[in-house]
């Protein structure tokens, strides 16, 4: 939403990333493996001129597999499923740099792209900063999903083939594995090049004077045997002056007398410790890198 939320760590941000692209390589994996089929089996798919032996000894030296039944030309939702493969990766590539461009946005400034003495971030304002290698990824992206349509289109071929297919894959084959190909390249040093800023970090989950643990209070007085709609609206009523900027959410917690009747100054403090966030980060780590 855009909206402050609960502390999360930018470690975990680039686990989910890396978890996300080890599933992006498995299903490319996958992919080439179900479109590396051979068919020799004659004009329609009846080897009424040739042997079947012919294409698979034929598929054996060139490490395919026979297609089980073709006709003239090997099914086309094998393709379809290749360039679904190619979409989804590059969708993949789209959030990791959309991710880093909200990062780099002047009220957040948590991470940046790398900027080299001299760069030029605007031709008109010398002083911008533009993400621009990860903006340049957002297009990208959207050309490879594009191609993905195509390939689909494909599939309904007539009968034993047309030729309607023919224009296309030679357009979509070598633009969406090249595109792809650069956009991984392009990201990877994004990635290794990355300018990371934790002062601003923690900055920003000061920013809105405790806020961020609202949910802590909430189920904290849930236990205490408040009902969870008066809980919220005793949790509201505190925060809505501060998202104002009118005073600290602790402060005025501790002088709300429902609140006070329920937890204690110590208890309050301990629902504000940031540490209680992160007691699990890393059993999340050992989930995603355990297996690398």
């Amino acid at each position: 939403h855009g909206i402050h939320a609960e502390p999360t760590t930018f470690g975990l941000k680039m686990a989910q990333a890396y978890a996300e692209f080890t599933r992006a390589r498995e299903r490319l994996v996958e992919a080439r493996r179900e479109i590396s089929t051979c068919a020799i089996s004659g004009a329609v798919g009846t080897f009424a001129n040739i042997d079947p032996r012919v294409e698979e000894y034929v598929a054996h030296k060139m490490g395919l597999t026979p297609e089980p039944i073709s006709t003239q030309v090997i099914p086309r939702d094998r393709h379809a499923a290749f360039f679904a493969t190619l979409a989804v990766v590059a969708s993949s590539v789209e959030r990791l740099a959309i991710e880093i461009r909200h990062l780099q946005r002047t009220e957040v400034l948590e991470a940046e792209e790398y900027f080299s003495a001299g760069q030029k971030g605007s031709s008109a304002m010398p002083h911008k900063r533009n993400p621009v290698l990860t903006e340049n990824l957002t297009g990208l992206a959207r050309l490879v999903r594009a191609m993905a349509i195509p390939a689909m289109e494909n599939v309904a071929l007539w009968h034993e083939r047309d030729i309607s297919h023919s224009s296309v894959e030679r357009m979509i084959g070598p633009d969406a594995t090249v595109t792809l190909d650069f956009a991984l390249a392009r990201l990877t040093g994004v990635i290794e090049n990355l300018v990371v800023y934790p002062e601003n970090m923690r900055k920003n989950l000061e920013k809105l004077g405790g806020l961020i643990h609202s949910q802590r209070v909430l189920l904290a007085l849930t236990q205490k045997g408040v009902s969870r709609e008066d809980a919220y609206a005793m949790v509201q009523r505190n925060a809505m002056p501060v998202w104002r900027g009118e005073g600290d959410f602790r402060t005025l917690l501790g002088q709300d007398k429902d609140v006070s009747a329920k937890l204690s100054p110590a208890e309050l403090d301990e629902l504000f410790d940031l540490s209680y966030h992160f007691k699990h980060v890393d059993a999340i780590f050992a989930r995603v890198f355990g297996k690398a």
